[in-house]
């Protein structure tokens, strides 16, 4: 991990820790995780987290930790005290402000009133609770260890626990699945009455058993697809909820602090084998592998499978990338002043998406996407990068 030169003002960072283990793996995910309760693999797995946490905290200096997240995996499998451990190693090493949203993911079937009332009380505020879908059936299918009944219960358990912060992850797009079905499960869920709602499409990734399968899950097509996400965007409107990022849904003033840390550029650092991390101007990623992670930190080894500096024009590409899946959308005068590239290009782009009812200006002049926009924004933002590049950068005054 690079040495960082102390810095005068703190800078905001979030923190992420990746648990690599579940109970069982779901038929979709490509996340780096396993399904074990080895005490020994899970023992070393916290020692170095927590020893890579201390190595960080000396070597980075000068940030105030205002966001923590704990994914994987299941954190909620791993348990209370592994979870109570690792966030007050990130306490003791870095400077946690006093109201940081603190998260960490849970599965419906190993959320306990143990581990809520442990976890509430070592200071963690936000829960996200992956349901999926309200169908026993369509459950199985995906490979998740929960029925719909005890996604209901560890709701409720997540509330008498005393957490105001909930967010409950959805998918459509599933085996078998047609609108009037996705439009149940929004009904059904919304209401437990959460703060947040992720709506995310199945994606079938390499490697995983449902792309074995692919062409007999029996997937709805790319416009019914389309149709399913135009739907949760209209409900969960009707319900009270922003949209302020592609696939996310809030209340007033409850985004995920830490998650928007990834769309607008900020600054993070990810423990835990196969974490990323962006920070002091440098990218990386550490290796997709438990025991290369525990070794390495322990005997000093190699942990890293690749970091790079990000040059100035490909940040440029960022932020129209990142910002664009955003309601926050995209400024041209912040866009100029920040990368010294010209938004003219940009804007025609833009302009021509306009006519399509596919982008549109802010009353402050920032270029957003609509819904329809997000359904093509590969698309949009193809056209928006090729543009930058043919681009002349603009003279430093």
């Amino acid at each position: 991990m690079p040495i960082i030169t102390k810095r005068p003002d703190k800078t905001p960072l979030g923190i992420y820790v990746h648990v690599p283990f579940c109970r069982s793996k779901c038929q979709y995910c490509d996340f780096y995780s396993m399904a074990t309760k080895d005490d020994k693999l899970i023992d070393g797995y916290l020692d170095a987290v927590c020893d890579h946490i201390k190595e960080a905290g000396e070597l980075a200096p000068g940030y105030k930790v205002d966001t923590v997240y704990f994914g994987g995996g299941t954190p909620t499998f791993f348990g209370a005290d592994g979870l109570a451990v690792i966030l007050t190693a990130i306490r003791r090493n870095f400077d946690v402000v006093g109201d940081a949203e603190i998260t960490f993911e849970a599965n419906p079937d190993s959320v306990s009133d143990r581990l809520l009332h442990r976890l509430r009380a070592e200071g963690f505020n936000r829960v996200s609770l992956g349901i999926q879908s309200d169908d026993d059936e369509m459950l199985k299918k995906l490979g998740r260890p929960h029925t719909y009944s005890q996604a209901v219960t560890a709701y409720h358990r997540i509330r008498k626990a005393g957490f105001r912060n909930v967010s409950i992850d959805l998918m459509y797009g599933l085996p078998g699945q047609d609108l009037q079905d996705w439009q149940e499960t929004l009904d059904n869920v919304l209401r437990l009455n959460p703060e947040h709602v992720s709506c995310y499409a199945l994606k079938i990734e390499d490697g995983t058993p449902f792309a074995g399968m692919k062409e007999v899950l029996n997937l709805p097509e790319d416009d019914v697809q389309a149709d399913m996400y135009l739907a949760a965007v209209e409900t969960l409107r009707g319900r009270g909820f922003r949209q302020y990022e592609i696939s996310n849904f809030c209340r007033k003033g409850l985004t995920s602090k830490h998650n928007m840390k990834y769309w607008t550029g900020g600054e993070y650092l990810g423990f835990g084998p196969s974490a990323s991390s962006d920070f002091a101007g440098k990218r990386f990623t550490l290796k997709r592998d438990l025991q290369a992670y525990i070794s390495g930190i322990r005997d000093g080894g190699e942990i890293m499978e690749e970091m790079e500096e990000i040059p100035m024009r490909e940040r440029a590409g960022e932020y129209l990338m990142l910002r664009l899946r955003t309601s926050l959308g995209i400024d041209a005068r912040e866009y100029e002043k920040t990368f010294l590239l010209p938004f003219a290009p940009l804007e025609e782009v833009l302009e021509k998406q306009r006519r399509f009812f596919h982008a549109t200006q802010t009353d402050t002049g920032r270029w957003v996407l609509t819904p329809k926009g997000y359904l093509v924004s590969n698309d949009i933002i193809s056209d928006l990068l090729l543009a930058q590049d043919n681009s002349v950068p603009l003279k430093r005054i």
